[in-house]
């Protein structure tokens, strides 16, 4: 049996002294036994290292396997209240759906009075509202019947950032599309045809990734594996990309982009493809690290580009 000792990360103090600690107990273990002497700090809160400023340890690192003597002397540091990723995406996602649809329907004190409920006479800007509320009801269901989560909380500010970041630029670009005043795109019908063909290409592509990546994972496991292409026609992409949910969702804000000629709708495309392109390229390292054998073609978001 080993002998555990907890400390703060920043302090030294010491917070917790755990005797007889089967070898085989994983960090997730002692994050509970931990949790039962300190109810205020839950496991999702804490995060566990072997040395003050180092890496947190995974929740399925086991103790003998880690280099600790009979005494293992662990690190701690709160990571501030939690929520779960579900919670956080049901959140972001239903706001832009609700707040662009009562600019679509024009409720009071949006517009000028003479204005409320009264609908567009160009139909571009029903095909818009269309669209973009099929987006968020996508993402709505994919949170709760397709993802898997490999982490299951994150830091509660995220909500408030994420919420501000989504919700805004929702009502940024609802305003202008549902405006009474909105002119439709410059080369009309063509042009709007060309777009949603985009957008809708985009959105089934994404959603195939999106089943692929949920199948490469079992239920309840944290197996990583590299994504390849299956049957399905719109995973090819993974031949030249890493992450192709991200370069499928660019392509849709770009349809979407193209269908109203918008300009608020141009910068979320732009805002969303660079943090996109941050996330694929730190996947992609990740890819690289993990894998030895990883697919040579492949680039993060932007086939032979980025």
């Amino acid at each position: 049996l080993k002998l555990v000792e907890i400390l703060d990360a920043k302090t030294k103090d010491k917070l917790c002294f755990l005797d007889k600690v089967e070898p085989n107990a994983t960090i997730g273990e002692i994050k509970s036994m931990f949790h039962k002497s300190h109810p205020q700090w839950y496991p999702a809160r804490q995060s566990i290292r072997l040395d003050p400023k180092g890496k947190s340890l995974k929740d399925e690192d086991v103790l003998q396997h880690l280099p600790v003597g009979t005494t293992a002397t662990f690190y701690f540091r709160d990571l501030g209240a939690q929520i779960s990723w579900v919670t956080v995406f049901l959140t972001e996602y239903t706001g832009p759906l609700v707040i662009y649809l009562m600019f679509y329907f024009r409720v009071p004190f949006i517009y000028a009075p003479k204005y409320d409920f009264t609908t567009s006479k160009h139909w571009v800007v029903h095909l818009a509202c269309m669209c973009h509320s099929f987006h968020y009801v996508k993402r709505l269901l994919e949170t709760l019947f397709v993802h898997r989560f490999s982490h299951g909380t994150m830091p509660l500010r995220n909500i408030f950032k994420n919420c501000t970041y989504y919700w805004g630029f929702a009502a940024w670009m609802a305003y202008y599309i549902n405006h009474p005043l909105y002119t439709p795109p410059i080369y009309g019908e063509q042009q709007i045809r060309l777009a949603l063909i985009v957008f809708l290409f985009c959105q089934i592509g994404n959603f195939s990734i999106h089943i692929a990546l949920r199948n490469l994972r079992p239920p309840g496991s944290k197996t990583r594996k590299i994504p390849y292409p299956t049957k399905n026609p719109f995973t090819w992409i993974f031949l030249l990309v890493s992450c192709p949910n991200y370069t499928y969702e660019l392509g849709s804000w770009l349809g979407f982009t193209l269908m109203t000629q918008c300009l608020p709708v141009a910068f979320f495309t732009l805002v969303g493809f660079i943090q996109m392109t941050v996330w694929a390229k730190g996947k992609h390292r990740s890819y690289l690290k993990e894998f030895r054998d990883y697919p040579p073609l492949r680039s993060p978001i932007l086939p032979f580009v980025l």
